[in-house]
């Protein structure tokens, strides 16, 4: 189930776990993209948190928030850019995003084949989605302290398996949140050092997340009629027509 979007709100801007939480997420998904010069982003769940650095260089930015969480106005002190709408039917044209992100909008869903099917809609050819989802065997997906603890965990092959059913390619994967999820001072002040450290190592049990980047599988084609073509037999054994003055020549007259 949809956490509120009220306790979203609250862990991620009024807690200091969730403001490192928040910083540690989006570095590591600026280290994948680190600009979105002149495209639309979109973001599904509660994924505005992770969307201030495309506001200036995006040409639109969009933060769509399902109804079963409720939605807030973002970004502060600007124009609106939040969208309420359903899982399964979003307010976008097919085709119109280069970047899709989606925090806290998969793992809660009662219809991810839903949300899937959308994104796969709404991005473009060439673009790229993230997902960023609880780690099966982190930290944070065992404690309801924080966002990360409801919904569905996945591994890394659990996600990518899901991304396959629905024709998306995984392309890279990275982690984060490795520190404990604690409010005490000590895991607080150490969260940056331990990010440090998660991100220079190549394996990704340890985070407390996953970040999943895919792109759209796109098939070739088929021209109509082209079955029909190959079906018919060739004629380029059949030699080629009688030159002209062929039949003069057989029938004795001038040649």
């Amino acid at each position: 189930m949809h956490l509120d979007v009220t306790d979203l709100r609250q862990f991620y801007y009024r807690t200091r776990l969730g403001r490192i939480a928040q910083k540690a997420i989006r570095d590591r998904m600026l280290a994948l993209w680190p600009e979105a010069q002149g495209q639309t982003v979109v973001g599904f769940g509660f994924a505005v948190p992770l969307l201030r650095p495309y506001l200036a260089s995006a040409r639109r930015v969009v933060g769509l928030m399902p109804a079963e969480q409720g939605v807030m106005p973002w970004p502060a002190g600007l124009d609106n850019v939040s969208v309420l709408c359903r899982e399964g039917l979003w307010p976008l044209q097919t085709g119109v995003a280069d970047k899709i992100v989606c925090l806290h909008g998969l793992e809660t869903s009662e219809h991810p084949s839903a949300v899937l099917e959308e994104c796969q809609r709404v991005l473009g050819p060439g673009g790229k989605a993230l997902f960023i989802v609880p780690n099966r065997s982190g930290m944070w997906a065992r404690r309801d302290a924080t966002p990360f603890g409801f919904g569905r965990p996945y591994s890394l092959s659990q996600l990518e398996a899901q991304m396959k059913r629905h024709d998306f390619m995984p392309e890279r994967h990275a982690a984060a949140l490795f520190a404990p999820p604690s409010h005490q001072r000590f895991w607080l002040r150490s969260a940056e050092l331990f990010e440090r450290l998660g991100a220079t190592m190549s394996s990704y049990y340890a985070g407390g997340v996953l970040l999943l980047e895919v792109s759209k599988r796109v098939y070739a084609p088929t021209r109509p009629g082209l079955a029909e073509r190959v079906r018919q037999p060739l004629k380029v054994l059949e030699g080629s027509p009688a030159p002209a003055g062929a039949s003069n020549r057989d029938g004795g007259g001038p040649v």
